[in-house]
């Protein structure tokens, strides 16, 4: 017995290995959700699957008394089983179970004398059940990482009893067909699927295992029919894609919380695009408002006081107290004509002033001689508030620029020292003409001379 949970030990150590193993493989570092929009149907889920396990096959079961057994020393053996599982609903599934393996007790019931042990190969097993899958709808947790289960269901074994009698002689129980025997078993179960990636469960279960005969033991003991259980330990494996749920391990509730909060936060989107677009078109109206009030206030503001709105204002920032006509410029002053009579006097002294008018050769220095008739011109000026143009001139002799800036640094040089004695400067203007409009010939050398000018011109 040591040797077989020895062995029983080293397989559940094997499957615990090949369940890690699984939780690292492709499908469980692929990023998940258990989230399935509602009413999808089947093809949005994995409802096949298959599994293996391996375990203990012991006549002693959870009901009833071990010493109305046949035997009363059950022996624990190794069992071994695969199944293939149809998922119909998310807690109801169809699941073909396959299972063989061994069993064996001691100690015959004291009523049954001239037995030692027996010894009862499983051929096989199969079977067709209803399993049950609880709490994976769950109100508490989105998603849940155990799910008990329990399943019933009917099948068929094949077996074959041997028997050890207490002379240690060694027979089959049944002496046709090479001690082989077919019946029909009803097998009872229950159990844990532990989620260790969302493809791969980790399966505990027990199962008792009700046989339609009495034959299973080699021994006839009583009334009752036999039975014997099954604890496994085995690896489930979703098939079909790896991006869909389990069936078997789906949450509907949450689904339906996830697609109620998706649908919330949409709705609450969309409200909020609505809320911001209105934002917008209020803003959008308040600052063509602004606009509308700032170009109305423009059509009445007057800025200059003019009396000319600024819309219409051609000549802004007018002084105040300025008349101005309709499109707000300056109406022309009318100034009154103020005669000027020029005496014989007057003339006289400008006269005065041109004949004894005398330069420096080929320069604009005045002599001093010439300096008290244009004294007396300066208060001529003055006194009467005449206007007073000079006009330079020039011989032919010599560049026309050169003849131009003499003949104008000359008028200058009149104008400055007329100023200098008095005269308003403004009322002064000076003017080089070079060469231009001769009043005698130029190619004597008195006609030259008197081409060399400046003209007074009194007004």
């Amino acid at each position: 017995m040591k040797s077989n949970l020895k062995k029983a030990s080293l397989l559940f150590t094997g499957i615990l290995m090949g369940g890690k193993l699984f939780a690292q493989s492709t499908d469980t570092s692929h990023v998940s959700t258990d989230y399935v929009k509602p009413f999808s149907g089947d093809n949005a889920f994995r409802t096949w699957s298959i599994g293996v396990s391996g375990g203990v096959l012991t006549p002693y079961t959870i009901f009833g008394s071990n010493r109305k057994q046949d035997f009363t020393s059950p022996n624990a053996e190794l069992g071994y089983g695969a199944y293939i599982k149809k998922q119909i609903l998310p807690s109801f599934g169809i699941q073909a179970d396959f299972f063989a393996g061994k069993l064996s007790a001691d100690h015959p019931n004291p009523n049954s004398p001239g037995f030692k042990s027996y010894d009862t190969k499983i051929q096989y097993a199969a079977s067709l059940s209803a399993n049950y899958t609880l709490a994976n709808i769950n109100w508490h947790y989105k998603k849940t990482a155990i799910q008990p289960y329990f399943t019933v269901g009917v099948g068929t074994m094949g077996y074959k009893p041997v028997l050890t009698y207490t002379d240690g002689s060694v027979s089959n129980f049944k002496t046709d067909n090479n001690g082989s025997i077919s019946e029909l078993y009803l097998p009872v179960g229950a159990g844990l699927k532990f989620n260790v990636s969302p493809g791969v469960n980790i399966d505990l279960g027990y199962q008792v295992n009700f046989v339609y005969s009495d034959n299973v033991d080699g021994n006839n003991y009583g009334s009752t029919n036999d039975r014997f259980s099954y604890a496994h330990i085995g690896l489930e494996f979703a098939l079909g894609h790896r991006s869909k749920p389990q069936l078997a391990t789906h949450n509907p509730v949450s689904s339906m919380r996830h697609e109620y909060m998706w649908e919330n936060e949409q709705t609450k989107n969309q409200l909020q695009s609505q809320i911001d677009a209105e934002k917008a078109k209020n803003e959008q109206l308040r600052n063509d408002l602004n606009a509308t009030n700032a170009n109305l206030a423009k059509l009445t503001q007057d800025s200059d006081g003019d009396g000319v709105p600024d819309a219409f204002d051609k000549c802004p920032n007018t002084p105040a107290g300025t008349k101005v006509d309709g499109s707000g410029c300056a109406l022309p002053v009318v100034k009154s004509e103020t005669k000027v009579y020029v005496t014989e006097e007057d003339k006289r002294v400008v006269n005065e002033a041109v004949r004894n008018l005398e330069f420096d050769f080929n320069k604009a220095t005045i002599r001093e001689h010439s300096f008290a008739s244009l004294d007396q011109l300066a208060e001529l000026l003055k006194n009467k508030g005449f206007n007073l143009k000079l006009a330079g001139y020039t011989d032919n002799v010599g560049s026309v620029a050169y003849n131009l800036r003499l003949s104008h640094d000359r008028a200058e040089a009149i104008k400055t020292y007329l100023v200098s004695k008095g005269a308003d400067a403004g009322k002064i203007q000076a003017e080089g003409h070079g060469k231009a409009n001769p009043i005698a010939t130029n190619k004597t050398a008195a006609g030259r001379q008197q081409n060399r000018r400046v003209e007074f011109s009194l007004y």
